[in-house]
């Protein structure tokens, strides 16, 4: 009898629980309009790729790109909306003009792409291509005195395979299964292309010290990954113990080439063939004080207005092509997720009872830093070891964020991020999409990416299961980055689900369940 009482008692709690969180099917409705016909997606991606791209945190672009999507969203109807400021960060880059070509032993134009914040050339320099074949002391004195005047090359050959299986894919089955049956978060895994300086970090400080000591003309390298064409860049090196952004820092000019030419000069080189290059590389450094900016806006609550529901993206890219995938995407999707929202108040007459916060983050490539120093001023205070002294009222006051950053493939569920008090609920919301392909929650989490600031400190913080389309392949980080490559009928299906996530959020009676809350460090 005991027992069948309290079997009783759970079917009423789960009864209720489900009974709270069922979604709305007349606000669904409302939101599926809005989000298919009539879509903005892909009109706010083009004015921030085409228009507004790159975005490369402390350049003049992205403070332009801010500008835009400040009046964007007030002109939308969103209130509060403003920039916050934090940093310093240091300085910004941007390139004025860059052009390289072999000369010896036969002349081609070079596929290449500067590294961000690397320094100018002094106008069109030539020099012999050398590789720095060292993995000792021993070996590497022998370059003393040699790399100056030259252009030099760190990077080992990297074998090149043919493609043979499509470089855009969609999650299968069994794969999105595998993920629901997923007990803990895994770290996401690196690529395991062959790299120079096997020998540890600390020797490659050294040879570093000689680039810098002797001063060559340019470094070139090959990245990891990308071929046919697809260059894969990011930012450049400075002295050790310096950052590139650091004012005064000097940086001598670094260039990611393509993989196919890269071997050709070394396999040339190996041969005992001369190997010349010209360049001619502008860069300028910009924004001096330092400061940069996160872009903020809200659709009041009702209710439960002091109570926050936040969705949000990375807003900043890198620079060698216009940060289509990364993270125009998720930005352009938050955007528009906000106007189904507004649209959908507008037409159901029902306002949400928290307030629902929209976020842009700047310096995401960098390491999180817009969101860490949004979390560190508002919800905690750490010390300068990044121990948690205290934890703010706001911290409890926000319900859950939601985060989009892994490319334009349209969502396949959600990362629970080890909650698994979040799962019947998420299961409610997402079952009204399942014929649009959503319908997986795994425990795992992806990494990387802005939902961790929230998460490391108690917050529920969510990133979305995504296709993977030719994100790792062809796009992330890479000159291919652009508004060719997004997808526009996977982005309206993200925008519609994450508009439904955030209102459902905003309509429950209590917030969402949280894991064990973080400990305050003391002395």
């Amino acid at each position: 009898m005991k027992r069948l009482l309290l079997l009783t008692v759970l079917f009423c709690l789960t009864g209720t629980a489900i009974s709270q969180d069922k979604a709305d099917d007349k606000i669904n409705a409302i939101i599926r309009k809005q989000g298919l016909e009539q879509s903005k997606v892909m009109d706010h991606a083009f004015f921030l790729t085409d228009v507004y791209g790159p975005r490369l945190t402390g350049s003049d672009m992205t403070d332009r790109a801010v500008a835009w999507a400040v009046e964007e969203l007030k002109k939308m109807g969103m209130q509060n909306v403003h920039t916050e400021s934090w940093g310093p960060f240091g300085r910004g880059w941007e390139l004025k003009h860059f052009e390289m070509h072999n000369l010896e032993p036969t002349y081609y134009p070079i596929i290449g792409y500067p590294k961000a914040w690397t320094g100018s050339t002094n106008g069109m320099v030539t020099g012999e291509v050398i590789y720095v074949d060292a993995n000792t002391d021993e070996e590497l004195a022998k370059y003393k005195g040699k790399l100056k005047g030259k252009i030099v090359l760190l990077d080992t050959l990297r074998e090149v395979k043919e493609w043979f299986e499509p470089s855009a894919t969609r999650r299968e089955a069994e794969n999105l299964l595998d993920m629901a049956n997923a007990d803990l978060p895994n770290q996401m895994g690196r690529g395991n292309f062959p790299r120079r300086f096997q020998t540890g970090a600390a020797f490659a400080g050294k040879i570093w010290d000689l680039i810098n000591e002797e001063q060559p003309l340019a470094i070139l390298d090959r990245s990891f990954k990308g071929d046919l064409g697809t260059v894969f860049v990011s930012g450049a090196r400075a002295k050790q113990g310096m950052r590139v952004q650091d004012p005064g820092a000097v940086v001598i000019p670094q260039v990611t080439i393509s993989v196919e030419q890269y071997n050709r000069m070394f396999r040339q080189i190996k041969a005992g063939l001369t190997v010349k290059v010209s360049l001619e590389l502008r860069t300028a450094y910009t924004n001096p004080e330092g400061m940069e900016y996160n872009i903020i806006a809200e659709i009041p609550g009702t209710d439960l207005k002091d109570e926050v529901v936040m969705f949000g993206a990375h807003f900043d890219s890198w620079h060698s092509a216009t940060g289509a995938t990364d993270n125009a995407a998720g930005s352009s999707v938050m955007i528009e997720a906000a106007r189904i929202l507004l649209e959908t108040i507008k037409e159901s007459g029902i306002p949400p009872r928290r307030t629902l916060r929209l976020a842009l983050w700047t310096g995401e490539e960098q390491g999180l830093l817009g969101s860490r120093a949004y979390v560190n001023k508002h919800l905690v205070t750490r010390d300068t070891f990044n121990n948690i002294r205290e934890i703010k009222p706001e911290q409890g006051k926000i319900s859950a964020y939601y985060n989009l950053d892994n490319g334009t493939g349209k969502i396949r569920g959600v990362y629970q991020q080890g909650n698994s008090e979040v799962g019947p609920v998420f299961r409610t919301w997402l079952n009204p999409f399942k014929d649009l392909g959503a319908a997986t929650l795994t425990l795992q989490n992806t990494g990387g990416t802005d939902h961790l600031s929230f998460d490391a400190v108690g917050v529920p913080g969510f990133q979305f299961i995504q296709d993977e389309i030719s994100y790792s392949t062809k796009t992330h980080h890479s000159n291919m980055d652009t508004w060719d490559h997004l997808l526009a009928d996977d982005l309206k299906q993200a925008a519609m689900i994450i508009a439904s996530f955030v209102y459902h959020t905003a309509q429950r009676n209590e917030k969402l369940p949280r894991k064990t809350q973080p400990k305050i460090e003391s002395n």
